[in-house]
């Protein structure tokens, strides 16, 4: 309970938990704070037992993602999570340190915290890519991060796969960027949708004065929350539609002394439209199902079309709002188009169509060279795995009596002794067949990745689950299917699902921060891996007492 809905250990001392507790069983024996720390301890190093023999099973590679968390005192803490697909072909996500680090603004603090992680866990030549965030790291320790990499765990395609910009934390500051941009209007619009929510009888006057003017709107006004920019997106989206309300509201109450313009609301609907696209953008890492790599490609392309169109327009609002985005976008997708490329390609639906296509509308004339680029890396890191070996596991069929059914021969499907030798049929066209075995060994065989390529589209159905297609593929492209596992489990977040939102980084609460580094790890992770386990509920043997 402490650990998975994080009361503080403490909580075993205070006065008010313990007279619960006696008043629940007056004959309970309450455990001190010692106790309850080594219980919560114990329970950490058993599900890394379990992690350990998971992690250890897996055919893949793991890719790596790093969070820097600040605290109250000078210390930071980097959180390393592992992504992978399992033998099940299903996408895992799992915290496996959280790293103490003395001086975060070092450069060898995450190249630190990664090789205590890879030590930790025994992932040497496991690490396929890492994704990091420009905001915990400089530029001089991103090449210093690679080089340590290639000594310890050589990273596959020269580590033209690491992500070095965490991409919901990309959308925030694009997005923040773009609400301070006007920031007096918004403030106006706060400061009157505060007006109607924090009175009753403001709230009943704007209710009647919208039912005359018969606005429809299927949004509900609410006031932001300044550290989550969706919040102040949804306020401004249900704003607009009522804004025929607040521009009427001094007739009906003359109390209210706010005026916002029509040209203000006109700003405020352009700037909601470009927050839409990073909305929707942020959005996809919040499904129940944790997203493949392949699910960005398309909406990455897009808004980074979207922002060099309007960057490049003719309305001086539009320009000057959306340049600045379109700056930081650049980075990030300079940073992350390869990878994001080379995942869309690994889906059936699109391969490198979709990529010929986007890439066509984002860089015009020029865009064969950049096609060119992804094929040719798909191509370089393919030939890597083509020379890494290729590990089958075969299961033999029984017959009805236990024994093992073999399947009949080739030969005496075809004519052959059983032996080995081809019965001559007698029609005199033996050298026919040394000319069809020459001319077969003589034409070059394609590879798996080519006849993927070569191969017709899926149709787009919504439903499509790539890792169960790969899964059911797993055969006919043995090597490309291992490739794919491990591209399709790149992750473009370093963030947790409740935090793509966030307008501030994560920081340590007071009370975990005064708590051992090693007690502070213990809880975190094994709240993750608690989570993450069977999801039966949690039972325990209990004694009924009468």
């Amino acid at each position: 309970m402490i650990i998975m809905h994080e009361y503080p250990l403490h909580m075993v001392e205070h006065s008010a938990f313990i007279s619960f507790v006696q008043n629940l069983q007056p004959r309970f024996s309450m455990v001190n704070f010692s106790t309850v720390q080594g219980d919560c301890v114990a329970i950490y190093l058993r599900e890394k037992q379990n992690l350990v023999k998971l992690l250890g099973g897996i055919s893949g590679h793991i890719s790596i993602t790093l969070d820097l968390w600040s605290s109250c005192q000078t210390l930071g803490y980097v959180f390393l999570t592992a992504h992978f697909i399992d033998n099940d072909w299903k996408l895992q996500r799992r915290v496996l340190n959280v790293v103490e680090v003395s001086s975060p603004d070092r450069e060898d603090a995450l190249s630190h915290a990664i090789g205590v992680c890879i030590g930790d866990w025994g992932l040497d030549g496991k690490v396929f890519t890492l994704t990091l965030d420009k905001g915990i790291s400089n530029d001089n320790e991103i090449p210093s991060l690679r080089g340590y990499l290639w000594i310890k765990n050589p990273l596959l395609l020269n580590g033209q796969l690491l992500i070095e910009q965490c991409y919901p934390h990309v959308l925030s500051s694009i997005a923040q960027d773009g609400l301070t941009a006007i920031q007096e209007i918004i403030n106006k619009i706060r400061d009157s949708v505060k007006y109607v929510k924090t009175s009753n009888t403001h709230e009943e006057k704007f209710a009647e004065l919208r039912q005359q003017l018969q606005v429809p709107s299927t949004k509900t006004l609410a006031l932001d929350d300044q550290t989550r920019w969706d919040t102040t997106y949804l306020m401004l989206v249900a704003a607009l539609e009522m804004r025929e309300v607040f521009c009427c509201m001094d007739t009906a109450d003359p109390d209210y002394k706010i005026a916002i313009s029509l040209d203000e609301w006109k700003q405020v609907e352009t700037l909601c439209a470009y927050l839409k696209l990073f909305f929707d953008g942020t959005n996809i890492l919040t499904s129940s199902a944790y997203p493949t790599a392949n699910a960005y490609f398309h909406d990455v392309g897009k808004i980074q079309l979207e922002l060099t169109h309007a960057a490049m327009g003719e309305d001086s609002f539009i320009r000057d709002l959306t340049h600045p985005m379109k700056e930081k976008f650049d980075k990030f997708w300079r940073d992350c188009s390869l990878a994001l490329a080379i995942a869309v390609v690994m889906d059936p639906r699109f391969k490198m169509k979709l990529v010929e296509f986007s890439f066509s509308k984002v860089y015009g004339d020029d865009f064969d060279t950049y096609v060119k680029i992804v094929d040719e890396g798909i191509h370089e890191l393919f030939s890597e795995y083509v020379m890494q070996p290729l590990l089958l596991t075969t299961y033999p069929e029984l017959g009805d009596e236990g024994e093992v059914k073999t399947e009949p021969s080739q030969d005496s499907l075809i004519g052959g002794d059983g032996n080995g030798t081809l019965l001559s049929n007698g029609d005199g066209l033996m050298d026919f067949d040394v000319f069809i075995s020459e001319l077969s060994s003589s034409q070059p065989t394609k590879s798996e990745l080519d006849q993927y390529l070569d191969e017709s589209l899926l149709p787009r159905a919504q439903d499509f689950d790539i890792l169960s297609w790969w899964k059911l593929n797993n055969l006919k492209y043995p090597i490309l299917s291992r490739m794919a596992r491990d591209i399709l489990s790149i992750p473009v977040s370093t963030v947790g699902v409740d935090a793509v939102f966030n307008t501030a980084r994560n920081k340590l609460d007071n009370y975990r921060s005064s708590l051992r580094h090693e007690t502070v790890e213990a809880l975190i992770c094994a709240k993750d891996w608690l989570q993450n386990a069977s999801k039966e509920p949690l039972t325990a043997i209990v004694k009924m007492e009468y």
